[in-house]
């Protein structure tokens, strides 16, 4: 089964066209935006919108067929971050200023490394975002 259009732009919509995971907004990366597998499809996951995420290219590729990671506070195998069911705020904070992603959960912290959601990359980009006031996203 593939993607339909109207889905993806329902994704996309539904995520204000950030990524689900870093919150990066396709339009300051001038980039568009991929469909994530929460479950992945090498595993028999679906197509189905319960099954997708907006994601930034850097999160899908870090992201890859993983569904669990080690929280490094615990030592412990946890399931990564599910933007279907689970809420971001609840489980990660903006720090420094906003240029890092700091897990507030063993989810939350076992995302953040999994995913690299501080990569020298992302704090190099998010940093200028700031001083054009374009970062944080405010919700």
């Amino acid at each position: 089964m593939s993607i339909s259009d109207q889905l993806r732009q329902q994704v996309y919509t539904e995520a204000n066209y950030r990524c689900e995971y870093c919150r990066t907004s396709s339009r300051l990366i001038g980039m568009p935006l991929v469909m994530e597998h929460i479950f992945p499809q090498v595993a028999g996951g679906s197509d189905e919108r319960s099954n997708l995420a907006a994601a930034c290219y850097r999160c899908n590729e870090f992201k890859g067929s993983k569904t669990h990671a080690i929280d490094p506070a615990t030592g412990m195998l946890i399931p990564l971050f599910n933007p279907r069911t689970q809420i971001w705020a609840e489980h990660f904070n903006w720090v420094n200023g906003g240029t890092h992603i700091s897990g507030l959960t063993s989810t939350g912290r076992a995302t953040v490394v999994a995913l690299r959601l501080n990569n020298d990359y992302a704090v190099e980009a998010r940093t200028i975002w700031i001083e054009n006031n374009w970062h944080p996203p405010l919700d």
